[in-house]
């Protein structure tokens, strides 16, 4: 029997289905908010965006009498501005082959890589979880050094549904103290399969996209600069971060602390969400965008995430941070890290969209499959009878709620 010609509409849904089943952490996000774009049946442009409401929260009375409270609730927006392709070139020779030949051949190893893309994408969200467990450096090889992560999320009060992204050092690190267990059905999937599955109620997965981040210069002793920098909720709903002043920083270095460092004050408590009860340990905030120190006495404003609120139904630290109180820096200066992930789907969010049929183009090809869209054009040269294939996507990414998220290291 005569193959089919391959059209780009042929090509666009083994692509899409491929694509699907190569990506980790795209698929352990929440995808909910595509339902909030509006309906456009041409697709979509880069840049568009959403408006996302953030969770409110509320303080509880203890007597009888009446307290009503405002409904305060911040908002964030996702915009999908991430654009990612590859191009083909097929003869037409190629063109009549099985689509399974073509697609071991090219579309696979082609999907590989885009949503090797996509996955380091969302990994690179790392940079707004303010909570590190463990110690940077350190390997994930026991389950103790593994369950520090979802104790951290109980202690937050982070729902189940949770799911983890180790480095392959970290997972097979964890896989082989996973064998020694004296659970057959569990020693069995990690020494046959490579599989760790499930772990103290996290589905845990590994991905050699999990990101290193290197930590600023951050040397000195640096100490918070003024009292009472704690702030309100009102005030920092929408962006979650406030400004930091603080001091005993090296002297005119740029890059004092990079965005994504995590650091914790002296004194400052991290408080349990629900209850408002100060938790044994303390808070920790993370720098959103690098910072230089300046000259004499090494000051530094910085620009942090949580925002400091010490009391309201927003509580999250015990009190303001003290003049003078020690900041200490997680990891070494210049050091970089693996930055392994445990968190519940909310923490983040994807947003794929179909892409616009351009005007002018022939046999444009958009599919859909399980929240992913990808379109496909070809553009024929005549003179070498040869096709160009473009496969786009569009999408976008954003933490939504990282207070659902805790990056993870072993322990010395």
């Amino acid at each position: 029997m005569a193959n089919t010609t391959l059209t780009a509409s042929i090509i666009a849904a083994e692509a899409i289905t491929i694509l699907d089943n190569e990506l980790v952490m795209a698929k352990q996000v929440f995808r909910g908010y595509e339902n909030e774009f509006d309906k456009k049946i041409n697709g979509y442009t880069v840049g568009e965006e959403i408006s996302i409401r953030k969770p409110t929260d509320f303080t509880v009375r203890t007597n009888a009498t009446m307290a009503v409270q405002d409904v305060t609730e911040g908002k964030t927006t996702i915009k999908v501005d991430q654009r990612r392709g590859v191009d083909f070139e097929f003869t037409s020779q190629d063109l009549t082959l099985k689509i399974g030949d073509l697609s071991e051949r090219v579309i696979k190893p082609a999907m590989v890589q885009l949503a090797n893309s996509i996955d380091t994408y969302l990994m690179g969200l790392y940079r707004d979880v303010y909570n590190w467990v463990g110690t940077p450096g350190q390997v994930i090889n026991s389950y103790a050094d593994f369950a520090l992560a979802p104790e951290r999320m109980d202690e937050y009060a982070v729902p189940s549904e949770r799911s983890s992204v180790l480095s392959p050092q970290d997972h097979w690190g964890l896989l082989g103290s996973q064998t020694a267990l004296y659970m057959s059905d569990v020693a069995k999937g990690a020494y046959r399969k490579g599989s760790l599955g499930e772990i103290g109620g996290v589905d845990t997965f590994m991905s050699q996209n999990v990101p290193t981040h290197i930590v600023g210069v951050a040397t000195g002793t640096p100490l918070v600069n003024g009292a009472n920098q704690d702030t309100t909720y009102a005030l920092t709903k929408d962006t979650g971060t406030q400004t930091l002043v603080t001091k005993g920083w090296t002297n005119s270095v740029t890059g004092i602390l990079k965005a994504g460092d995590v650091f914790t004050i002296g004194g400052v408590y991290a408080v349990n969400p629900v209850t408002k009860a100060t938790l044994p340990f303390l808070k920790q905030f993370v720098v959103v965008a690098d910072a230089n120190s300046g000259a004499s006495t090494g000051p530094a404003t910085l620009t942090i995430a949580p925002a400091m609120i010490a009391s309201g139904a927003f509580k999250n630290v015990s009190a303001g941070p003290a003049d003078n109180a020690p900041i200490t820096v997680m990891g070494t200066g210049g050091t970089g890290y693996r930055q392994n992930l445990a968190f519940h789907r909310n923490a983040f969010a994807l947003v794929a969209v179909p892409m616009v049929s351009p005007p002018g183009a022939v046999d444009v090809a958009r599919k859909s499959y399980k929240g992913l869209n990808v379109r496909v054009i070809p553009v024929y040269d005549g003179t070498n009878d040869k096709s160009a294939w473009r496969l786009d996507v569009l999408f976008g990414g954003k933490t939504i709620d990282p207070r659902l998220a805790v990056r993870m290291s072993g322990s010395a």
